[in-house]
């Protein structure tokens, strides 16, 4: 980005996704705006069967939500609305709360909204943008691979015009997973609506065909406009094929959501957190993608007041809560977007229909939106990256498919839960195997190149150079501390160990204690400690900890050689 650019940013509160805006790009946007209305109209409404919404509450998503990020956030290219992931957990959250669909069950949504927009304000208050790389990604694959199979299976029974099943009793406990709710809507398979799978069919082969065919015009548009005009003609209603019905036309009433009382917070809240999660891991792996490809600046925590405010929006204008979507980003970059201008274009265009092409949506058939719904969630099983994991780390892919087989087998909030148990467990397992090394002359050049520590080597005899090559803190302070206790308790003489500090950037407390411990373990051995390419803020840790004043002063050189020169000085006059 340029200089301007970067100054102009910082100039304005908002519109950051937007401006600077480039006049030749606006006939682009425009155009990625109207194709992005067109993919994600028929989708939203496709979300409210896996949220439990009304349908009409789909479109809310992607009208005053979206243009509060779009004001609001940082990311040029990010679409924020309603997504299936977030969908799922809500669903999963509120199911045992409320009927989904009633009223009350829609102020749940609501409130549910605002609770992830105070997480993610709170977050954007104290700056923890950064806890959206705490999901690694192959656990994300996982995790929605998983949610594409719960969303695929759940619409069958649509599909076929079928009862939803609600599970599996046995022995008196009803099992109400993936799975056995899977079973349960396939007893009923006797009872199938043959017209209804017709139109299924149709549906698929559409969206389907259409990608063989054209990709500027979608299949599931085409879909759904045929469907719509098919069922006003012929009727479909009246031949057994289940029609969404009378849909409310005009803007959603804004205000808080009613018939709610305190009581019902604590309920939502493990709800609440775990969107939280998905919302800050998901809009900032999107985010940071479309940004690299195009050499784009964002703020994950401006994002984060974007995000916040638009389930503000979200929350007070009826819908459900709204996440960055990978899906609809991709939709305007293949269409040529490059900046939230496309977005406005699209709100633009669902106000339009909100206010006058509601009607015709009543004759849509049901079917319609489960066929849109398998084919997002199939679209989700992402089987290539599970393939790329399995290749190259196949215990990230054991974890991977284990997160899968949580969300499907028990549910999403436990997926989320093992998704983020896992990806810290990760964490705290590649910091305590910190990269540690010997440090020994290359014969073939100057410098000095990396061995794995053994007690026997030696950078020149009576040298260690040992070099940590992470934060010293207290997960892998105990790995410090045998290493070194390894090499001053070895057979081979030793007078200096040399910490190479270049890597270090912090010292916690627990590491304080743990170089204090090893400085008297190696006192009882005649050994001196002496540390090399400190930084300057790790340097002062020291002095503070009081580290300085045990080993002292001269024990700090600026360079590795440096710390050589010195022993071999000093050796050389004894």
């Amino acid at each position: 980005m340029t200089a301007s650019a970067t100054s102009h940013r910082r100039r304005l509160p908002v519109l950051q996704g937007v401006l600077p805006l480039d006049r030749k790009q606006i006939p682009a946007n425009v155009l990625a705006g109207i194709t992005l209305a067109a993919l994600a109209i028929p989708e939203v409404m496709g979300y409210t069967s896996i949220a439990g919404m009304p349908v009409v509450t789909g479109l809310y998503t992607i009208l005053l939500p979206m243009l509060a990020f779009a004001f609001f956030g940082s990311s040029r290219h990010l679409v924020v609305g309603a997504d299936s992931a977030t969908a799922a957990v809500m669903a999963a959250g509120l199911v045992e709360l409320a009927q989904p669909g009633t009223d009350n069950y829609v102020a749940l949504a609501g409130v549910l909204a605002l609770m992830a927009a105070t997480f993610l304000l709170l977050a954007r208050l104290i700056r923890l943008g950064f806890l959206a790389n705490f999901l690694s990604r192959s656990v994300l694959i996982g995790f929605l691979t998983g949610v594409g199979i719960q969303v695929a299976c759940g619409q069958v029974g649509g599909l076929l015009g079928i009862p939803e099943g609600k599970g599996l009793t046995i022995n008196g406990d009803l099992f109400d997973n993936t799975i056995t709710k899977l079973i349960s809507t396939l007893q009923h398979a006797s009872a199938t609506s043959w017209a209804t799978v017709a139109v299924s069919v149709s549906v698929l082969v559409v969206i389907l065909g259409g990608k063989f065919v054209t990709k500027k015009i979608p299949g599931a548009l085409i879909a759904v406009v045929g469907a719509i005009v098919l069922s006003w003609h012929w009727d479909f209603a009246s031949h057994g094929i289940a029609t969404l019905g009378h849909l409310p036309g005009g803007l959603p009433k804004v205000g808080l959501p009613q018939g709610i009382h305190y009581s019902d917070i604590p309920a939502l809240m493990g709800t609440a957190v775990s969107i939280f999660i998905l919302i800050l891991a998901q809009s900032a792996a999107t985010s940071r993608a479309y940004a690299a490809k195009y050499n784009d600046d964002f703020d994950e925590n401006v994002d984060l007041v974007g995000l916040g405010v638009a389930n503000i929006f979200a929350g007070l204008s009826g819908t459900f809560v709204v996440n960055g979507s990978p899906t609809k980003t991709e939709m305007v970059d293949g269409a040529g977007g490059r900046s939230q201008l496309a977005q406005i274009t699209t709100g633009l265009i669902v106000l339009i229909v909100l206010l006058f092409l509601t009607s015709p949506i009543q004759y849509m058939p049901k079917a319609v939106l489960a066929a849109v719904v398998f084919m997002i969630g199939l679209q989700l099983v992402d089987i290539k990256g599970l393939r790329t994991i399995f290749k190259v780390r196949k215990d990230e892919f054991v974890v991977a498919t284990l997160t899968a087989a949580t969300v499907v087998l028990l549910g999403v909030e436990q997926g989320i839960v093992l998704a983020i148990v896992a990806s810290v467990i990760g964490h705290l397992r590649r910091s305590y195997m910190t990269a540690t090394a010997v440090m020994v002359p290359d014969t073939n050049d100057p410098g000095y190149h990396s061995q794995p520590v053994d007690a026997e080597i030696r950078t020149i005899p009576g040298l260690v150079v040992y070099r940590f090559a992470s934060d010293l803190y207290y997960v892998n302070a105990n790995r410090f501390l045998e290493d070194l206790n390894a090499l001053a308790n070895s057979a081979a003489p030793l007078q200096w160990i040399c910490i190479d500090a270049g890597a270090i950037t912090d010292v916690d407390f627990t590491g304080s204690l743990t170089i204090k411990q090893v400085q008297t373990e190696l006192a009882e051995h005649d050994i001196k400690l002496v540390v090399a390419d400190a930084m300057t803020s790790v340097k002062e840790k020291l002095d503070r900890y009081g580290i300085t004043a045990l080993i002292g002063e001269d024990a700090y050189f600026p360079t590795v050689e440096s710390s050589v020169q010195a022993f071999n000085t000093e050796s050389a006059s004894q």
